[in-house]
């Protein structure tokens, strides 16, 4: 005959792996013992005892309640747990500064847990084996971490705690994790699991520095180091609790590296102070710039707080921090998708056409452009915040693109859809292809990774180009041949007067790698090139008043210009094609 002692969840992270038998084989629970789940509660086991056969030997319990103990606080931290409680600090905050680094204890309720921590202080802490009468239905103990969680009631708590300013006694409420949950519910994004971020007033630092000098000292009395690394850090402790919490709300899992992202944002504007004196020990520290508003970032505070002095430190704000009569407040909640990158080729056949909006002292001059016909379909499937466009060089606003055109790639920024299939790819490229001004193919989503072939070796690849060339003087066909023997002509480029505005001045080496004449009459032909990418091509024609040299008016000995332009090729092997 079996009979159920029912082990408490604050058992099970320790106890459970070495009591089973069947997991651990330790010594004193024989084969007759076995150790169980609950049926309707993962988080509780059962320990089954055959009552005909041996019993349980007293080291077996002794082994259960110093786990019990050990999951809690170490011995050697008792001191560091009576300073600390007794200064204003609540109870999690106490496991953090003693080094405790299971999450559940953390999880338990916040009066349960208090009351642990009195017993373990008072050296009250002994288990008795539960009574045989305990039943496993009727047991308080069954249930779900979420649940045990939630019990937590936050009027329990009878100070603000001077250490965490609140965070772990309020703000891992069911209440807050609605508001999270109906903010994420709300935005309509599109995810498969979640990272939970977590960003903290920069004066918790500075609380937690002195907590830590306090605890140090403490541990040295014993001849033992307390390290700061040990201390388990606000955030960690935080997520902990509320994880579970969120990931049942939202019906997915918190992930340690997710696309999506939910983060809380809180401040504490009564102990924003507690930081201001470390300007004056370490000003070098605390410098403004342009997109903080505070020079109080949590990064200038920890370089502060690595450079001041113990004594200088404990001088300015000495030992206990100061008990708020606020909690902190949470300023934002905050949702964000990593960013999709679409990729693509395309062709432009319009004269009339930028790549990207033109606009001049704030008067636009052309009513669309490429950049803004492709992402306009885009914008709307994916609904981003916004977009980053580029591409594998740029043409003139009067320069067709043909061929297979140039390749492209769009970062659309916070995308609240990502579940796109490739039907809706193709969908949207049609769309795209309803006017005559451009085409697209290959319509794909990339890798971020991926956009690094479109830009690699941008220089050593080759452009082919289609030119219409004018000249002054009257030609033969005889005139223009003497181009098509020329191979892997070196010129020299200055930055170009019409784009000296927004290119800095440098003298660039090209090369023409070969030309191919095709005589049209006495004033024009047309010349096709394969040149180096980055190449000036009208400027190749006109000389741009010697700024580059050669060119075809000095090779030619008259005045020459270029009518028309296309962009023949661009040979970058990137994206991969797709079939039609």
């Amino acid at each position: 005959m079996f009979v159920p002692y029912i082990l408490p969840p604050v058992h099970v992270t320790r106890t459970v792996r070495s009591v089973c038998p069947a997991r651990a084989g330790v010594a004193g629970l024989c084969a007759a013992h076995t150790c169980v789940r609950a049926e309707h509660c993962p988080s509780t086991w059962v320990l089954l005892v055959d009552i005909a056969g041996p019993c349980i030997s007293s080291s077996s319990w002794e082994f259960v309640r110093k786990s019990h103990e050990m999951l809690l606080i170490e011995e050697k931290y008792k001191s560091i747990a009576k300073l600390l409680l007794s200064s204003g600090t609540c109870p999690r905050c106490v496991l953090r500064f003693c080094c405790v680094g299971s999450s559940a204890p953390y999880r338990l309720p916040y009066k349960n847990l208090a009351d642990e921590l009195q017993k373990f202080l008072s050296n009250d802490g002994d288990i008795a084996p539960p009574s045989k009468k305990v039943r496993l239905g009727d047991s308080e103990e069954c249930r779900s971490e979420t649940e045990i969680t939630r019990d937590t009631d936050v009027n329990e708590a009878p100070q603000t705690c001077n250490l965490c300013l609140g965070i772990l006694q309020h703000l891992c409420s069911t209440e807050f994790v609605k508001q999270i949950f109906h903010k994420v519910q709300s935005a309509g994004y599109e995810f498969q699991d979640f990272v939970f971020s977590v960003s903290l007033p920069p004066q918790l630092l500075v609380r937690e520095h002195s907590a830590w000098l306090q605890a140090q000292e403490e541990m040295r009395r014993q001849d033992r180091l307390l390290e700061k690394a040990d201390i388990i850090q606000l955030k960690e402790a935080y997520k902990w609790i509320i994880h579970p919490m969120i990931s049942e709300e939202l019906g997915v899992q918190a992930v340690s590296k997710s696309l999506f992202e939910v983060g809380v944002v809180f401040c504490h504007q009564d102990t924003d102070e507690d930081c201001h004196f470390l300007v004056t020990v370490c000003k070098d520290c605390f410098k403004p710039t342009k997109n903080k508003q505070s020079v109080f970032t949590r990064m200038a505070v920890v370089k502060a707080l690595d450079k001041i002095t113990d004594d200088d430190f404990v001088t300015h704000f000495p030992w206990p921090p100061s008990t708020p009569k606020t909690t902190c407040q949470v300023i934002d909640i905050q949702c964000n998708h990593a960013s999709v990158f679409v990729a693509g080729r395309y062709n432009k056949y319009s004269r009339t056409l930028p790549q990207t909006p033109w606009v001049i002292d704030g008067e636009r001059k052309m009513e669309s452009s490429v950049e803004e016909l492709i992402t306009e379909q885009l914008m709307t499937v994916f609904q981003a915040d916004s977009f980053n466009f580029s591409s594998s060089g740029r043409e003139d606003v009067d320069v067709r693109t043909l061929g297979r055109g140039r390749p492209f790639a769009i970062e659309l920024v916070n995308p609240h859809r990502v579940r796109v299939t490739e039907q809706v790819m193709k969908d949207l490229q049609q769309k795209i292809n309803g006017t005559d001004k451009i085409k697209v193919r290959d319509l794909q989503i990339v890798t971020r990774e991926a956009l690094a072939h479109m830009k690699e070796g941008e220089e050593e690849k080759t452009k082919c180009y289609s030119a219409l060339i004018w000249t002054e003087k009257t030609i033969r066909k005889e005139d223009v041949e003497f181009l098509n023997d020329i191979k892997e002509l070196k010129i020299l480029q200055k930055t170009p007067l019409r784009v000296l505005h927004r290119r800095p001045l440098a003298s660039r080496p090209r090369i023409i790698h070969t030309m191919k004449s095709e005589y049209m009459d006495e004033h024009h032909f047309r010349l096709y090139l394969k040149t180096q990418a980055g190449t000036y091509i009208k400027e190749f024609a006109h000389g741009d008043f010697g700024r580059t040299v050669p060119n075809i008016g000095s090779m030619m000995k008259t005045t020459a210009d270029i009518l028309e332009l296309d962009v023949e090729s661009v040979d970058v092997d990137w994206p991969p094609a797709l079939e039609d």
